[in-house]
Order: structure tokens, then sequence, then C-alpha cells
């Protein structure tokens, strides 16, 4: 397993070798800093601790603040664990780059989905409405029956009703990653993630 963070950045649209377009997702990915390895004899399980945009100092807590130099990175806004991280050559202080990576490279996507609100059930969970005949003009986007009266006499957990949606961690795997512009730490993934602009999301390969 390797990961990296990054930021989305917006979509566009490249042309491949064969003619066809194909949309892709601009992220900024990193450069990310090592700010800690976990090894399993010590702390039980293995990962690496990767920090990502720097931020002031005067932002960060101090025992962030002491976290950082003893790493000897700059203050970071953003620290995510990656399991199973192959950390063989890499110690604190170090840089991930998008390097790690190389086009064609399949990739799993993880961020947070955009919010929407407080919906309704035909936005929310895709329900068809009520008839549009009939007078019914106030009924077309209606739940309808949430439960039985004389039995079960409640609504059962889980039903499908109003209310918030979006804002939650999402993933999205078998992403193919189209292009790599190494010097300006910008990656190119096929399709849509999660995530607003400028979203934090993270990158993953097996």
């Amino acid at each position: 397993m390797i990961g990296i963070l990054g930021k989305k950045i917006g979509m566009t649209t490249i042309f491949e070798n064969d003619g066809n377009a194909v949309p892709c997702t601009v992220i900024e990915a990193g450069p990310c800093y090592v700010t800690q390895i976990k090894k399993k004899d010590k702390d039980g399980y293995e990962s690496v601790q990767l920090g990502f945009e720097e931020k002031k100092e005067k932002n960060s807590t101090k025992p962030l603040i002491g976290k950082f130099r003893k790493a000897k990175t700059p203050v970071l806004r953003h620290l995510k664990e990656v399991r199973d991280f192959n950390s063989d050559e890499l110690k604190e202080g170090d840089q991930v780059k998008v390097d790690i990576f190389k086009e064609g490279d399949i990739v799993k996507v993880t961020g947070v989905s955009k919010g929407k609100g407080f919906q309704g059930v035909v936005k929310r969970h895709g329900f068809g409405g009520g008839q549009r005949t009939h007078g019914q003009s106030d009924r077309q986007r209606a739940p309808g029956s949430i439960g039985g009266s004389s039995y079960p006499s409640r609504v059962f957990k889980g039903q499908r009703m109003a209310g918030r949606m979006g804002g939650d961690r999402v993933s999205v795997r078998n992403l193919r990653i189209v292009k790599i512009f190494a010097d300006s730490n910008l990656i190119l993934i096929k399709g849509a993630v999660p995530g607003t602009k400028t979203g934090i999301v993270e990158i993953y390969k097996n």
C-alpha cells in the first residue's frame, strides 16, 4: 500500500493518443512530509503518518509544533496515517511526491462528498413521487406512507426519509491515472472524485 494526500483543483478534458477525449480530475498531490513512522514491534501495527499543506506556526498548537520540530518538517495543516505503507526506505522528515505513482496505475480516491443540506426523499433516495394527475398537486415529491397503523404501530428503524444529505466520507475505486506532472505536483485521474474544489483527498494504490 502506498498513498498520498492532495487537494482537488477541478476538472478538465485531455485527448489521448487514439483521439478519445477523457474527462479528468486535476489534483495537486503533495509534496507530503513523513511526520511519524509506526512499527509493528513497538506500536502493534505498521503505518506512515503523512502531513500536507504548510501553515503558519502561530495557527498551530504547541504539542503539534513540537511534533513537527522533532520530525524536522514544516508546520502542516493536514495529517493522515497510511496503514501498511512500504516504509523500508523512509524516515521522518522525508518527502512523498507524486512520483510514487506512474501513469496507468489504478487507484482508490477518498474524500468528503459535497454537502447538499436538508433534502427530500426524491433527491436523497431516488423516490418516484406521487401521481401527477387527479388533483395531486401537492403530493408529487411526498414520501407517502412511512408505516402501518395497527401493526407494527411504529416506524421501522432505517426508514428512508428526508434529512441531511452529503458531507460523508466516500471512496471511489478503480480510477485510472491518466497523466502525471511531477514538476508541478499535479496528477490527472480519469473521472470524478468526491469533494468540492480545494477539498482534501487521499489517493491510494495497493
